[in-house]
């Protein structure tokens, strides 16, 4: 029996989803080969149209069932609002729930971060989808083509969270990795060493 349950509790365990944030080269090759399956492979879309030159001034999440890279998603910053985009889940993982797990974590992120609207390019068979976490349609027949497919505009508004970044938080908190504020990082210990003046004179 209880090799039975031990199975169990593993099989569930591997299958565990999981988001993080993207924090490295080997993280955005990651991200890079999912959404080259599903956008390049299945979608057919250009390469120069997926890979738009943005993807290095944002923040992208990695979802994972088990251990298993499944899906990620993109988010970009403007002055009055957050825009979501980029939302890939690996055929094989359309069953799971990653892509609510992707879609949560990007905007608990953003509601940190004290924005307070979040502008997204549905799919138009999509619009339900986002639907589910409160995004309306931006106004009447806000629809844009590219990329072969026709989008429609949404906004989501949110509340910032009581802990959101702000300029009176704290200021180790600003500095710390993005998206891990709330652990001390690197330069919280640094913070422990002598000061120095980095000029040396001769």
């Amino acid at each position: 029996m209880h090799g039975i349950n031990s199975s169990t509790a593993m099989k569930t365990q591997s299958r565990a989803i999981t988001v993080r944030i993207a924090r490295d080269p080997n993280d955005l090759m990651l991200m890079t080969a999912i959404r080259s399956a599903v956008y390049l492979a299945e979608q057919d879309c250009p390469i120069e149209e997926e890979f738009d030159g943005n993807d290095l001034v944002a923040a992208h999440f990695l979802g994972f069932v088990g251990a298993e890279p499944a899906g990620c998603l993109r988010v970009r910053f403007f002055g009055e609002f957050a825009k979501v985009e980029r939302l890939a889940v690996r055929h094989q993982f359309r069953r799971t729930r990653v892509s609510f797990k992707l879609v949560q974590a990007s905007v608990d992120y953003i509601k940190r971060k004290g924005f307070r609207k979040i502008y997204g390019q549905a799919q138009d068979r999509l619009v339900d989808f986002w639907a589910h976490f409160g995004a309306k349609p931006l106004g009447h027949n806000r629809k844009i083509t590219f990329s072969d497919f026709s989008y429609t505009e949404m906004v989501l508004d949110l509340e910032p969270t009581a802990d959101a970044i702000t300029l009176d938080s704290d200021p180790y908190v600003i500095i710390r990795p993005e998206g891990d504020w709330d652990r001390p990082g690197v330069l919280d210990m640094s913070a422990g060493r002598p000061v120095t003046s980095p000029l040396r004179t001769a």
